[in-house]
């Protein structure tokens, strides 16, 4: 790139700044090799970079490392996940969040243990392909795991650089040029390195509010800084007021305690977890859909959920399951085989206003009184 476009003094010697701070301040990751360890030649295991790199899409590190740990302890190799049930798999992501991340890592698992090699190809082009791997995922295998030069660019990276070259044209317009500057960065020695150091530099230091810039190590170059300007970037364009839906969610329980619970269909907002039955998801009130036949009871209040684009409300009906009850979909399942633990956020929500609220059976209003009913977060 033109070099009249950097910071003064930024170019090979911002990898080695950036790198020294990194080799004194790096992290403690259970999936990250250690610097001094990472400068004698020892790379990562490529599925330990890719099972981090996919958890902490949208998720912070403080969240994932449970699930991490747990996940490398039931299938410590990609093969062992390929091997894995797919409800167990589900299960085990529960409460994590985005669940198409859990569906893409059995097919990219699957893909690799089927493949000639039964491993992890070490360029970004084949990485790629695979299913499930995206761009930045791709590029931070490639870096990390196998030393190939390229550019990871995530939200801190983005922050990072923003800065750095103080661009205030808006996200997500500037994500292409934030995207090329970070790439006149990207050094040729310990590539997988310098992309750490700059992540960890975005959530340690250049932080979204209050970032420290008097003991930051790219303060000298810092264009924002210089301009007093770095709390005010990266700029992001106003998002839209997310959509209101609502829905109705059927919770059944038998005699023995059985509750009635669905594998959801793969496509589609928790594809392919665990939950109670629910109504399709509308901003008109829904029609019932219950089931099957039986004394259904609203319960007060409703549970609210965000995603990322809506914001959800359910009204919960509760029944006890008859003798013979043949629901159309579904199945009852013994709490041993279904603990709340094992169902994604939204369904522990309603498993949990049901129960907390099962001794109060009111009158039963309409189902279309949800248009009207005050929505409670749960």
């Amino acid at each position: 790139m033109d070099s009249s476009n950097r910071p003064h003094g930024v170019g090979a010697d911002l990898s080695g700044l950036l790198l020294d701070w990194y080799d004194r301040a790096a992290r403690d990751l259970p999936w990250r090799v250690p610097p001094d360890r990472s400068r004698a030649g020892e790379r990562p295991d490529p599925y330990r970079v890719w099972l981090s790199e996919v958890m902490l899409q949208q998720t912070t590190v403080a969240a994932v490392t449970g699930y991490y740990l747990r996940f490398l302890a039931r299938w410590p190799t990609v093969a062992d996940l390929a091997a894995a049930p797919d409800a167990e798999v589900m299960a085990e992501w529960a409460g994590l969040g985005y669940y198409a991340r859990a569906r893409n890592l059995l097919k990219g698992a699957r893909a690799v243990a089927a493949s000639e090699s039964a491993a992890f190809p070490d360029r970004y082009d084949d990485l790629i392909a695979l299913p499930g791997i995206g761009p930045y995922t791709a590029a931070a295998i490639a870096a990390i795991a196998f030393g190939r030069p390229e550019t990871v660019v995530d939200g801190n990276v983005e922050r990072v650089v923003a800065r750095l070259f103080a661009v205030t044209e808006p996200l997500p317009k500037a994500g292409g040029r934030l995207r090329h500057l970070a790439a006149s960065l990207t050094p040729d020695k310990r590539p997988g390195d310098f992309a750490q150091a700059m992540m960890d530099l975005g959530a340690t230091v250049c932080t979204h509010r209050k970032p420290a810039c008097m003991i930051c190590p790219l303060g000298p170059v810092c264009q924002a800084r210089a301009l007093g300007i770095a709390a005010d970037l990266p700029v992001k364009a106003p998002k839209p007021a997310k959509a209101e839906r609502q829905g109705l969610a059927y919770v059944a329980r038998r005699a023995d305690g059985a509750l009635l619970l669905e594998t959801r269909a793969e496509r589609g907002l928790l594809g392919g977890t665990l939950g109670f039955p629910t109504t399709g998801w509308t901003a008109a009130p829904p029609d019932p859909a219950p089931p099957f036949r039986a004394d259904w009871r609203q319960l007060p209040g409703t549970v609210r959920h965000t995603f990322t684009h809506f914001h959800l409300t359910l009204i919960v009906l509760t029944a006890d399951a008859p003798p013979g009850a043949n629901p159309d979909r579904g199945s009852f399942r013994a709490p041993p085989d279904a603990p709340p633990g094992s169902l994604p956020t939204l369904m522990r929500k309603v498993h949990d206003h049901a129960f907390r609220n099962e001794s109060v059976v009111p009158d039963a209003p309409s189902p279309d009184s949800l248009a009207k009913t005050g929505a409670t977060d749960t």
